[in-house]
């Protein structure tokens, strides 16, 4: 799909991977909606190319659905909807308060459902629509040092995975994006032995923008950042028990190195 005059909507638009691809796609000729729980951020964001901001809580159906409406009020049926916003907070199974489970999956996942909720009905009536979906290697690999995150995007590759078997029939086109290591306020501090042991090259979030621009115009479904991750995949799938145990030296040399929270 171009993304000439396509009506684009992109969560978590107010920094990061979000600002960046807002503003590559806007710079493709794209109609872009910048959505961020700071309001003031996604306007700052779209005041630089003339597009809409829209302050927005993704974890509540009812502002996902407002925000459609919004959108479809200003430019029309949208054609692009990118689920980007997430949060990472939370770490071990017996040390994280189910509060912030409950809060990872509704933003992780929950927004994701809704928005496709909203959005799909239409799409499919027009017989075209593209639904991006963030998640991360977390959700393919895993994620030390934070459980709640790990799950989450697991389930974002499922949601991607079927929503891409089961519609793509009806002109609806999926992409999974499937970040390591961006240097975004989420990272923190690339300089960690953390960042540069887990996390893996560290990319700038225009470059992911342009492999996020590049798949979307290829109607590709895994987008991943970095070779390496590709790797990293193959050895779990072609042998998970040595995988595990890979792993499991890593867990012990990141708590060695104090990469990680006790």
């Amino acid at each position: 799909m171009q993304f000439q005059d396509k009506v684009t909507v992109v969560t978590g638009g107010a920094s990061g991977i979000g600002a960046a691809c807002c503003r590559n796609f806007a710079a493709r000729g794209a109609k872009v909606v910048v959505v961020d729980l700071n309001g003031d951020g996604a306007q700052s964001v779209a005041a630089e190319f003339g597009g809409l901001g829209v302050g927005c809580d993704v974890g509540d159906e009812g502002a996902i659905d407002a925000l459609v409406k919004q959108t479809e009020d200003t430019h029309g049926p949208i054609d692009i909807f990118f689920n980007n916003a997430g949060i990472n907070s939370g770490r071990e199974i017996l040390n994280t308060d189910l509060s912030v489970w409950a809060d990872q999956w509704q933003v992780n996942l929950m927004s994701h459902v809704y928005a496709v909720r909203a959005v799909l009905p239409g799409m499919i009536e027009r017989g075209s629509g593209y639904l991006l979906h963030t998640a991360s290697m977390a959700g393919i690999l895993m994620s030390h040092g934070n459980l709640p995150y790990t799950v989450s995007k697991h389930a974002v590759v499922g949601l991607a995975e079927y929503l891409s078997v089961t519609h793509h029939h009806q002109g609806i086109r999926v992409s999974l994006l499937a970040p390591l290591g961006v240097r975004t306020p989420m990272l923190g501090d690339t300089d960690k032995p953390f960042a540069a042991n887990v996390a893996g090259p560290i990319k700038e979030p225009e470059e992911v923008a342009e492999q996020v621009a590049t798949a979307v115009e290829e109607e590709r479904f895994l987008i991943l950042t970095d070779e390496i991750a590709q790797t990293w995949m193959d050895f779990k799938t072609n042998d998970l028990e040595r995988w595990l145990k890979g792993m499991r030296r890593m867990h012990d040399k990141l708590e060695g190195l104090g990469g990680r929270d006790p």
